[in-house]
């Protein structure tokens, strides 16, 4: 799958072991280019550490996978410079200025001061923040705030950008806005891995897989999972699912 020019993420027969303890267990999956591919599980499912493998921070016990073109087992290094990565917490510096943050990612990121200067431009008029450019983080509302932490995540356009959790804690009104950018990235090409507790954002997926205890238990659309198990909503579909778990919260 490897050689799919329209596959950014393949996974193998991916496992990690703790001692004896199977965290993700023998996993298998595609991912295309510009799909919103959302990575269900309950606490203890396994999905964190899968996402760990797939970002270049974990090595995997046995299994194969790439992620843009990279292999998680020999090019970790070469997969975090061409990804993207937001979480729940946002990993930004209040005590710096919308654009400090993103120069300093952007230079992790090895953009040329040119790039970063072409890009935070574009940003910065595409979010409609132009005025908040020189503006404290730690003084920027929540919502502004998590639009600025996925600018970050993106500004090098990465072929693919992780999100764990990342509208936890926030009203619903900011995550559908928020959801108007992952939609917005997707459909310029940008392939979005997607992690998250609140069930109603599994029906913006293009395709979503429910993980239980280390494997996974179901893949495909929203609209064909709801069918197959004669549910109205993907919270039906993930109760069903994950009933039987013996690891959760």
């Amino acid at each position: 799958m490897k050689d799919n020019n329209n596959t950014v993420i393949s996974v193998r027969n991916l496992t990690k072991m703790f001692g004896s303890f199977s965290a993700v267990d023998h996993i298998s999956f595609d991912v295309g280019r510009g799909e919103i591919f959302g990575f269900l599980g309950a606490n203890g499912a396994g999905k964190t550490t899968a996402m760990r493998m797939l970002c270049g921070l974990s090595y995997p016990t046995s299994g194969d996978g790439f992620v843009a073109g990279c292999d998680i087992n020999t090019q970790a290094e070469k997969i975090k410079r061409r990804i993207g990565y937001m979480s729940q917490k946002f990993s930004l510096y209040g005590n710096l200025t919308v654009m400090e943050n993103l120069r300093l990612f952007a230079t992790v990121y090895g953009m040329s001061d040119k790039e970063i200067k072409e890009a935070s431009t574009h940003i910065f008029r595409n979010l409609e923040m132009v005025n908040m450019r020189d503006t404290l983080v730690k003084e920027i509302p929540v919502g502004w705030r998590q639009k600025i932490a996925f600018a970050t995540a993106t500004i090098h356009r990465p072929e693919v950008v992780f999100l764990d959790e990342p509208t936890g804690g926030v009203d619903p009104i900011t995550r559908r806005k928020f959801w108007e950018l992952i939609y917005k990235a997707s459909s310029e090409g940008m392939t979005v891995f997607v992690t998250t507790h609140y069930l109603d954002e599994a029906e913006y997926c293009s395709r979503i897989s429910i993980m239980v205890d280390g494997c996974i238990k179901v893949l495909d659309t929203p609209h064909e999972l709801k069918k197959k198990y004669n549910a109205a909503t993907m919270d039906e579909v993930f109760r069903i699912v994950a009933k039987d778990a013996k690891r959760g919260e």
